[in-house]
């Protein structure tokens, strides 16, 4: 059955998943990968004995630029702790014989493969990242390496990197020696050359820097993951009466030439698609479940129709004006008491006989 799908799956389509812990089964790599595309077929090969996979895998999408998409968003995602690595089936033994391999010396102990990978994508594509530990303790040695596509990523790097500090220590970038050389380190015209020609079926997606490579679903960044079909809650939206809408009403075609109302809504284009309706008109869309405890929106600053500003003003006018009313009242009152009291106080005329 093994022979059969290897003969039926689409390579290009085909990614590699490397580093897998055993506590990972194919139903969760499965729901992993298909936040990146539509998953045709999961295979995890495993041992005779145990029955345990390899760590390792492969993952088949329906279409080339899902499996593209899921190398530049999953690469180096922890599962269980362990950073898997994500690369083109098809291409990644060739991609790894390109020899832009880098040594970081000096490092932190904190550091760990994805402290690497998030600091140096800013370089270019990296192939791999690899922290040297110690086989019994599992400690950080204090180097590392990282693998990139070309040489002008890796070169960049050592400019920008080398004797500069990152985690509270400088730390030492240069081209990492050879396995099967004494003394000779990557970086060679040999290997420059050999890398500049390369068959354009080798480079693949791993021909561009990183931050060059653009591809469709990376130009919107509300779009980066994408909910299983099943998962995508089916929300109501409004309906609207577009005969109503698109027909004004009587009183609009004597004020059409004049100017148009404060509160009626702006005309729809003719024959475009009818205007949203405003804030408090038409009720909203129920929320999904998942959203009901989202904090609620300001509300709009809107300001009050002509009419109620001319009634606001006239009151303001108004109020100041009662005291004034009230004190000339209390005036002339006074004024008609002292009158009373003189008139009290004052003896009556003495009549001469």
């Amino acid at each position: 059955m093994s022979k059969v799908q290897q003969v039926d799956r689409n390579p290009e389509a085909t990614v590699y998943v490397g580093n897998i812990d055993l506590k990972v089964t194919p139903e969760i790599i499965w729901e992993l990968f298909s936040q990146c595309g539509v998953v045709v077929n999961v295979h995890l090969p495993k041992e005779k004995i145990s029955s345990d996979h390899q760590g390792y895998g492969f993952v088949e999408f329906k279409t080339e630029e899902d499996a593209d998409y899921s190398i530049k968003i999953l690469h180096m995602i922890k599962l269980y702790g362990k950073p898997i690595k994500v690369n083109k089936a098809s291409q990644d033994k060739k991609t790894q014989e390109v020899g832009a391999n880098i040594f970081i010396g000096n490092l932190d102990p904190s550091v760990d493969e994805k402290k690497l990978y998030d600091t140096f994508q800013a370089f270019g594509l990296i192939l791999s990242t690899r922290i040297s530990r110690d086989t019994e303790t599992g400690v950080s040695k204090g180097f590392g390496f990282v693998s990139f596509d070309n040489f002008e990523s890796s070169d960049n790097a050592i400019r920008t990197m080398d004797n500069k500090f990152f985690q509270n220590k400088v730390i030492q970038v240069n081209y990492a020696y050879k396995k099967d050389s004494k003394g000779e380190r990557h970086g060679s015209e040999a290997e420059r050359f050999l890398a500049a020609n390369r068959p354009s079926q080798a480079k693949g997606v791993y021909a561009a820097p990183f931050q060059q490579q653009v591809l469709p679903k990376e130009m919107a960044p509300q779009q980066t993951l994408h909910m299983p079909e099943q998962l995508i809650p089916n929300i109501p939206l409004p309906k609207f009466n577009t005969q109503n809408m698109m027909m004004p009403p009587p009183q609009m075609h004597q004020q059409q030439n004049n100017m148009m109302p404060f509160n009626m809504p702006p005309m729809p284009p003719q024959g475009g698609f009818p205007p949203m309706p405003f804030m408090g008109q038409h009720p909203l869309p129920p929320l999904p479940p998942n959203f009901q405890n989202l904090p609620k929106l300001p509300q709009p600053n809107l300001l009050p129709p002509p009419v109620a500003q001319q009634q606001n003003q006239q009151k303001q006018q108004q109020q100041p004006q009662q005291p004034q009313q009230q004190g000339a009242q209390q005036q002339l009152n006074q004024q008609q008491n002292q009158n009373q009291q003189q008139q009290i106080q004052q003896p009556p005329p003495i009549s001469k006989n």
